[in-house]
């Protein structure tokens, strides 16, 4: 069987109060325990955006006052198999930032089991892995411009 890789996004969202800018993270549950920001699949029938607005809607549901696509990607390799993803043995992803209204989070609880609004120095500390970092470093740096 071919080894293959799913295609996804990373979303690494925010808002903006008196020259402050809070950053979003959600603690997985499902497949692996741990903190993120909003990341996802991108369905055959979408393209990248609006893969990226529609993981960010579904794993939040806040409202998106605009959205950026960065000239980054990556790819990693599972730490295991994932059976619900069969043949499947990591990711690819193109990193975008969303700046969104802050409201109510309304998460999926099968796959993350809290949130927080973090600045980016608590974000750098309590992400999981270092590709996530690395793209907080480059949305932060595009942000403070």
């Amino acid at each position: 069987m071919k080894k293959k890789f799913r295609r996804a996004v990373f979303i690494v969202a925010y808002y903006k109060k008196d020259d402050k800018i809070n950053y979003l993270l959600l603690h997985r549950k499902l497949h692996w325990k741990g903190w993120e920001f909003p990341k996802g699949g991108i369905e055959p029938y979408e393209d990248k955006l609006k893969a990226a607005k529609r993981e960010l809607t579904e794993e939040t549901g806040l409202k998106i006052i605009s959205i950026k696509r960065y000239p980054v990607s990556g790819k990693y390799l599972y730490s295991s198999l994932i059976p619900d993803r069969p043949g499947v043995i990591g990711q690819t992803y193109t990193l975008f930032s969303a700046e969104v209204k802050p409201g109510k989070i309304s998460m999926d609880k099968k796959e993350h089991s809290g949130y927080k609004w973090v600045s980016y120095k608590k974000a750098l500390e309590l992400l999981s892995f270092p590709n996530k970092r690395k793209c907080i470093r480059i949305v932060d740096k595009d942000l403070r411009k």
